[in-house]
C-alpha cells in the first residue's frame, strides 16, 4: 500500500518507508520539478523496536531532520550506498547531528583510496571544502566498513552486497517480519548492451515487497552516458521482473528531467514487456510506503 504524505503514528505494527530525496547527481530546483522534488538520495525506514534507518545522506536528509523535535536528540543507523556527493552532502545540514546526545552509526563500503571510511567522511567535510569539520558537530558518529554481510538493527535484518557502479558501492536489503525492501540507488547497467544482472543484485532484490532502483536514464541518454554508472528505466523494470518483486520505485531521477518527463517514464515502465501486475511508481519527496507484517497463517 502506498500513502502520499507523512505518516507519524506507526501504531507499533507497520514499517514506514519515507522518501526525502529522490534525485541523482545534483540537487535541483525549478517549478517544473516541484512535484517530485529536487533533493538527492535520502530515505528513512521506521520500524517498531528499531532505531530509524536512514538510506543515504543526500540533501533530503535536511528535511528529515526538520521532522525531529528541536529539543530531541536522535539515535539512528545510516546505510550509505557510496560516498559520491549526492549521497552524503546532507550530513552537515542535518539538525539532529548538532545536538548533544544524538548518535549516528554509519555503515558503508570501504573507500579503497588509501583512507578508512571515517577518514573519508572527515576529509569531505572540512576546510576549504566546508567551514565546519565533522568533529565540530555535537552529535556522536561511528563508522563501520561493510561489504557482503548481514547484521541486525533492532528487529530489522540488513543485508549488504556490492553493486556495479563507479567506485565501491553497496546495495542493501532490509527484512522485517516477512516484509522486505531492497535499496539499489546507483547501478551500472551493462555497457555492452546486454541485460545481464549481477548475482549480488538479484539476491538483494529477490522477492522483495519494494525495490527502490536507479532509473536515471532513457535509452537515448544511455547511449551517450553508458559508462556513467547508472541504469535506464527499462533496465530497472528488467531487474524487478527477474527478481519477482512486488513494487518498483523508480529512483535517482536525472536532474534534467521535469515532473512531466518523469510522469512519462513511469507510464512507459508500467506497460513494459514482462512487468506483470507489478506496481510501478516514480518516487517523490513526501511519499511514504507502508508495509504491514505478513500474516503467518
Amino acid at each position: 500500500m502506498t500513502v502520499y504524505g507523512r505518516t507519524y503514528d506507526l501504531g507499533g505494527s507497520t514499517v514506514n518507508i519515507t522518501f526525502y530525496g529522490v534525485r541523482g547527481s545534483t540537487p535541483c530546483s525549478s517549478d517544473a520539478m516541484a512535484r517530485y522534488g529536487g533533493n538527492t538520495s535520502c530515505i528513512v525506514v521506521e520500524a517498531p523496536q528499531s532505531p530509524p534507518i536512514v538510506l543515504d545522506l543526500g540533501t533530503g536528509l535536511r528535511y528529515y531532520g526538520e521532522t525531529i523535535p528541536p529539543d530531541k536528540p536522535l539515535c539512528a543507523v545510516a546505510l550509505v550506498s557510496h560516498l559520491h556527493w549526492d549521497h552524503v552532502q546532507g550530513l552537515p545540514f542535518f539538525g539532529p547531528a548538532l545536538r548533544p546526545g544524538s548518535r549516528i552509526d554509519v555503515y558503508s563500503a570501504a573507500p579503497n583510496c588509501g583512507m578508512t571510511l571515517a577518514q573519508a567522511f572527515n576529509q569531505s567535510m572540512c576546510p576549504p571544502y566546508f567551514p565546519v569539520c565533522l568533529a565540530d558537530l555535537r552529535g556522536e558518529f561511528s563508522f563501520t566498513e561493510v561489504s557482503k554481510c548481514s547484521f541486525t538493527v533492532g528487529d530489522v535484518t540488513v543485508t549488504a552486497a556490492p553493486v556495479p557502479h563507479l567506485g565501491p558501492t553497496l546495495g542493501f536489503r532490509l527484512d522485517w517480519k516477512g516484509r522486505s525492501l531492497a535499496f539499489i540507488p546507483d547501478h551500472q547497467q551493462p555497457v555492452d548492451g546486454s541485460l545481464s544482472i549481477a548475482n549480488e543484485v538479484l539476491d538483494l532484490a529477490d522477492g522483495v515487497d519494494l525495490l527502490i532502483h536507479d532509473a536515471q536514464y532513457t535509452a537515448d541518454e544511455f547511449r551517450t552516458k553508458r559508462d556513467w554508472g547508472h541504469s535506464t528505466v527499462e533496465y530497472a523494470v528488467h531487474v524487478a521482473v527477474e527478481a519477482d518483486v512486488g513494487m518498483l520505485a523508480l529512483f535517482h531521477h536525472d536532474p534534467s528531467h521535469s515532473d512531466d518527463f518523469v510522469d512519462g517514464l513511469a507510464a512507459e515502465a508500467r506497460v513494459a514487456k514482462g512487468c506483470r501486475t507489478m506496481e510501478i511508481f516514480a518516487a517523490h519527496e513526501g511519499l511514504t510506503v507502508v508495509l504491514a507484517p505478513r500474516s503467518l497463517d
